[in-house]
């Protein structure tokens, strides 16, 4: 069984880093187009100010998605044929992120403008709080509790291919 070089296991952790990307960028893409035109429908001119304030938090916020998610490939081409793998792993590690961070708030920023708009303003915080939460379990919380899932199974026989073809 043979192991893969450091230089490898590199390309492989950009490789599943930007595929993790595709997947945030078309999220944030469409959630960023929705609120771009968003100003321009019939209903906008009976928001609040409170609510044009959070209209502007969710949409610079899903600028901000945007640029994040997307900058490792910007870098990536800056950084072409030159070996430093490693410095783009981490510098796209930390902008998804950031960019992760910013596409939730534009999420909840967004999901409180709407709310705001059809139903009370109680009733906005607290969907919009359950929003919020429910976002917090799955990106952050559920991943810190699980981050060392499967380190347990490492030394498991079960996984070791010399056990299943009997060599």
């Amino acid at each position: 069984m043979s192991k893969e070089t450091e230089k490898q296991r590199w390309q492989r952790n950009f490789a599943d880093l930007l595929q993790e990307l595709r997947v945030a960028q078309t999220g944030v893409q469409i959630l960023f187009a929705f609120l771009l035109t968003l100003p321009f429908s019939n209903g906008f001119t009976r928001t609040t100010e409170f609510q044009k304030d959070v209209y502007i938090v969710a949409l610079l916020s899903a600028a901000a998605a945007t640029a994040m998610i997307i900058s490792p490939v910007a870098f990536h081409r800056a950084l072409f044929r030159q070996g430093r793998k490693p410095e783009l792993v981490r510098f796209a590690h930390r902008m998804a992120s950031g960019g992760l961070a910013f596409m939730l708030i534009s999420m909840v920023s967004a999901v409180l403008l709407i709310t705001d708009f059809v139903l009370s303003r109680a009733m906005a915080i607290v969907l919009t709080a359950l929003t919020a939460l429910w976002f917090l379990v799955f990106w952050v919380i559920l991943p810190f509790v699980r981050r060392n899932w499967g380190e347990d199974e490492i030394d498991d026989d079960d996984d070791d291919p010399r056990v299943l073809t009997g060599d």
